[in-house]
């Protein structure tokens, strides 16, 4: 398995990079976790768009959802040059019928729902959910491939039943829009001391902290994390690989 960051950032993205967006490839099959702001330009870096084989989105905030557009309409201009492309799978919850229904576009994208109660697998990856606390429904997941776990917390405040679901993933991907000593209830996004309590309980082989803030020293952000879990802390950045250490 093998995981790449696209683009980290919350909210909007940092001049010249993406908001969230990561690669997730393996056995020849590429999946896009999110697909925000700039997502679409940055992942190119890394394979062409028309061997994206499926998409899955946590929820519909513009810096998740952004780049969809851009996406279909790039699988179009494709299929003008005598590309012929599948349709694109894009996986959404349908608890925002309007959103969902957009994840569709003519022959070249098709909207996927997923339940969030139960797994679906999408190519070599078994996909399981969990809901977040945040301002509108969004899920986390744990992506199981053929011999590696991951896990992506999508955007949330703290909860414990984080715990559980993590339990063991080889790497988490965690977000941390805020500081230490910062209260993240009202705005549904966690700190970094709580993306490392988070990776200590759940036995997390590896740590990296994503949806990064835009104020701050962010480099502050490992220390803060090393408090509550003594493993391997990095900030997420564009290009970051991790292949199933």
């Amino acid at each position: 398995m093998k995981v790449t960051v696209v683009g980290c950032w919350g909210g909007f993205p940092k001049a010249g990079e993406a908001t969230s967006g990561y690669l997730v490839q393996e056995g020849g099959f590429n999946l896009l976790v999110d697909c925000g702001s700039g997502v679409l330009s940055k992942v190119q870096s890394y394979i062409n768009v028309e061997d994206l084989d499926a998409v899955v989105i946590s929820h519909y905030h513009a810096d998740h959802i952004a780049d969809i557009g851009p996406l279909q309409f790039a699988r179009l201009v494709k299929s003008h040059t005598g590309t012929t492309l599948p349709e694109l799978p894009i996986y959404g919850h349908r608890f925002n019928e309007t959103e969902f229904n957009r994840l569709a576009y003519k022959t070249f994208t098709a909207s996927k729902e997923y339940n969030p109660a139960l797994p679906i697998s999408v190519g070599p990856f078994k996909i399981t959910f969990l809901q977040t606390k945040h301002a509108v429904p969004c899920y986390a997941m744990r992506i199981e491939g053929m011999s590696h776990t991951i896990g992506y917390t999508a955007d949330s405040s703290f909860q414990e039943s984080f715990f559980p679901f993590f339990r063991g993933v080889d790497l988490l991907l965690c977000e941390s829009n805020l500081y230490k000593g910062m209260d993240g209830t009202s705005v549904g996004h966690m700190t970094s001391d709580e993306a490392g309590q988070i990776a200590r309980e759940s036995i997390v082989g590896k740590l990296i902290l994503t949806h990064l803030p835009h104020f701050g020293e962010i480099n502050q952000l490992i220390p803060e994390a090393q408090e509550q879990f003594n493993g391997e802390v990095v900030l997420a950045e564009e290009g970051f690989v991790w292949e199933g250490e």
